[in-house]
C-alpha cells in the first residue's frame, strides 16, 4: 500500500475516533438531561459535557501532531526498506510464495466462511464443496481451484523457467483445521442466545476484519445508536405495531439490540407475558433488513436467528433479503424498493 494511502487511513482512522468518542459524549449529555431534576443540574451536565468534548479535541489534535511528527522521521525508512523488500520479493517470486500468499489471505476469512455456511460437517476435504465456484471467491477471496491447490498440491510450469515442476501442496494441517471449524461453531452456538446479559462479547469477536466490506460496527456503538434512537424517541420500544430495518446489515448486531429493547419492554411484557409470544410477534411483525452481498445476508440473518431455527425458516425470506439498498439509494427508489418487498408485512 502506498505511504500516503497509509498516511490517509491512518488520519482517517483518527477522526472516526474523534467522531465516535464526541457520539458517547452527546448520547451521555442527553441521558444527564433527562435525568437532571433541576436547573443547577442541567447547568453541570452541560458543563460536564463541554469539558468532555474540548478534552477529546485536545486529545485529537495532539494525536494529529504525534502522527504528522512520526510520519515525517519514518517516511524514509520506510521507503528504503519497501524497495529492498520489493527488490527480495521479485527474487522469490516463484509459486511456493504465491500460494502462501494466498494462505495468508485465507485465512482470515475461514471465520467468516463457518459463520456462513459452517456445519457439523464441515472438513478440510469437503471445504470446497459447500459453495459456488463465484460465491466461494466472494467469501474466501481465492478460487476454488487455488484453494486445492493449497490443499492438494499439483503440477504447474515456472514462469522464469518455462519448465514443469510439482507443488506438494498440504498447507493446511487437516487435524488442526478440521478442530478449528468445531471450536468456531461451538463458541457460536455458546454465544447463539444474545438476550443473555451475562455474556461480555459475541461471535463478531472471533472474526477478523476483511478486506471487503464486510467490516463489523462495533457493539458498543451499535448499543450507543439504539440508545439515541430511544432518547430520540421515547416509548418507541413499548409499541408492538412499531416497525425497525436496517437497510444496510452486516451484522446483524443492530437487528438484534432492537430486537433485545423490544423484548425487554416492560410494556411488552404486560401485552405479551408469555416470552415465546413476545418474540415470535416482534420477529413476525416488527423487525426487517437488507443485506448487500451473500455472504452478508447468511451471516447477518444466522445470528438474528441464531437462538431459535424454528423462526427463521418460518420468516428469513419474508423479512430478510439480500438487496444492494446502496444502489437503490443512489438512484432514489430505495422507498419504492422497500414498500415493494415488505410493504404487505407492514
Amino acid at each position: 500500500m502506498p505511504i500516503e494511502k497509509e498516511n490517509e487511513q491512518a488520519l482517517n482512522k483518527i477522526a472516526d475516533e474523534l467522531n465516535d468518542q464526541k457520539k458517547v459524549a452527546e448520547v451521555n449529555y442527553k441521558k444527564e438531561q433527562a435525568a437532571a431534576r433541576d436547573q443547577a443540574e442541567l447547568n453541570e451536565a452541560k458543563a460536564k459535557y463541554e469539558t468532555t468534548v474540548q478534552n477529546i479535541m485536545n486529545d485529537f489534535g495532539k494525536r494529529v501532531q504525534d502522527h504528522v511528527k512520526k510520519t515525517v522521521e519514518d517516511v524514509p525508512a520506510k521507503v528504503v526498506e519497501r524497495v529492498e523488500k520489493h527488490e527480495e520479493e521479485q527474487k522469490l517470486n516463484n509459486v511456493e510464495e504465491d500460494a502462501r500468499a494466498h494462505l495468508r489471505g485465507f485465512s482470515r476469512t475461514i471465520p467468516s466462511f463457518i459463520m456462513a455456511y459452517g456445519d457439523k460437517n464441515l472438513t478440510l476435504q469437503n471445504f470446497d464443496d459447500y459453495t459456488e465456484d463465484d460465491v466461494f471467491k466472494e467469501v474466501t477471496g481465492i478460487t476454488e481451484d487455488q484453494f486445492r491447490f493449497l490443499r492438494d498440491g499439483g503440477d504447474y510450469v515456472d514462469a522464469e523457467t518455462n519448465e514443469e515442476k510439482h507443488f506438494d501442496g498440504h498447507l493446511f494441517d487437516e487435524v488442526v483445521f478440521n478442530d478449528s471449524i468445531q471450536q468456531f461453531l461451538e463458541k457460536k452456538d455458546q454465544l447463539s442466545n444474545y438476550f443473555d446479559d451475562n455474556s461480555t462479547e459475541d461471535i463478531f469477536d472471533y472474526i477478523p476484519p476483511q478486506k471487503t466490506n464486510q467490516i463489523f460496527t462495533p457493539k458498543s456503538v451499535v448499543k450507543h445508536m439504539v440508545d439515541d434512537l430511544e432518547i430520540n424517541n421515547p416509548g418507541i420500544f413499548d409499541d408492538p405495531n412499531k416497525t425497525f430495518a436496517d437497510l444496510y446489515m452486516k451484522s446483524g448486531l443492530y437487528i438484534t439490540e432492537i430486537v433485545k429493547r423490544l423484548f425487554r419492554s416492560e410494556k411488552m411484557k404486560q401485552l405479551f407475558p408469555a416470552d415465546h409470544e413476545r418474540i415470535k410477534h416482534i420477529m413476525e411483525h416488527q423487525v426487517y433488513g437488507l443485506a448487500p452481498t451473500r455472504i452478508i445476508y447468511l451471516i447477518s440473518t444466522n445470528y438474528i436467528f441464531g437462538f431459535d431455527k424454528e423462526l427463521k425458516n418460518s420468516l428469513l425470506e419474508k423479512h430478510f433479503k439480500q438487496i444492494d439498498a446502496a444502489k437503490y439509494a443512489q438512484e432514489g427508489t430505495l422507498q419504492e424498493v422497500v414498500q415493494r418487498e415488505f410493504g404487505e408485512e407492514e
